[in-house]
């Protein structure tokens, strides 16, 4: 099998084919969802809530976060990994810069990914310029929950959706290689994508974006949380975890999901 890069997910925006990416957490995830044909795998902070119990993903460290990554890693042999730079963890570009060195050197994460908008953008550059190639998100970010009041659409507002374009535009010219929209009207999110040179990967972003990422545990039905309006439970549709994750990749690719009622407007 032939290794995802970057260059590889530049390529297929290019064409128009379809991004699947879906979270993982552990070996033996990673090596269904490879076999499934998942072509990025992110290790999201997501697993303080699906697999720690938490109510949210502020408590999430950074050692939660390597030893994690390099449980993915460690069988991984296709996907593009991305871990997540956890709450409070990239607060001065040089933290950051040090968090990132731990999830690459001892997680094996080929990307990290950077929650928040303008005032990222330096932190971004500093990565960037120092060889850490960086994943941003934008939309509803979770480690801000407290600040949003909640889970909730993002930029619906013109002034909201506005600045979002803008923070998406500052983050690429920062030298961000890819950019998660999460919950932001679909209109607004095939706007972003299209005036982006850079993957766009969405999450309850509607079906423009270059790719579809889910949390694993929604898209197979059993997170302790309440699953969101966005997933889709594919194993309550095929019965297998093999083969919900083969049928997840397949919806993806052939832009059967997300259908209209997982989209925002």
């Amino acid at each position: 099998m032939k290794k995802i890069t970057i260059t590889t997910l530049n390529e297929m925006k290019a064409r128009g084919e379809k991004i699947v990416v879906l979270t993982s957490y552990d070996a033996s995830f990673t090596r269904l969802s490879e076999e499934a044909g998942v072509d990025v795998l992110l290790v999201g902070d997501s697993l303080g809530m699906v697999i720690q119990g938490q109510e949210s993903t502020l408590p999430v460290s950074v050692s939660d976060m390597v030893y994690h990554t390099a449980n993915v890693a460690r069988v991984s042999e296709r996907a593009l990994i991305v871990a997540d730079m956890p709450f409070m963890s990239h607060g001065t570009p040089q933290q950051a810069l040090d968090t990132a060195g731990r999830l690459m050197k001892a997680g094996g994460a080929h990307m990290v990914k950077i929650e928040g908008g303008a005032p990222q953008v330096e932190t971004v550059r500093h990565l960037t310029e120092r060889a850490v190639p960086v994943c941003a998100h934008l939309g509803l970010t979770p480690q801000s929950i407290h600040q949003l009041g909640g889970y909730r659409v993002q930029g619906r507002e013109p002034e909201a959706a506005s600045r979002l374009i803008e923070d998406a535009m500052a983050l690429q010219q920062a030298g961000a290689q890819m950019l998660v929209l999460e919950c932001v009207p679909a209109v607004l999110a095939e706007e972003v994508t299209r005036n982006l040179d850079i993957p766009v990967i969405g999450i309850g972003a509607g079906p423009d974006t270059d790719g579809q990422v889910l949390v694993l545990y929604d898209m197979l039905g059993i997170s302790v949380n309440r699953i969101p309006s966005f997933a889709h439970d594919f194993l309550a549709d095929t019965g297998s975890v093999p083969a919900a994750l083969a049928a997840y990749v397949q919806a993806v690719r052939e832009r059967r999901f997300p259908a209209k009622e997982h989209s925002f407007s």
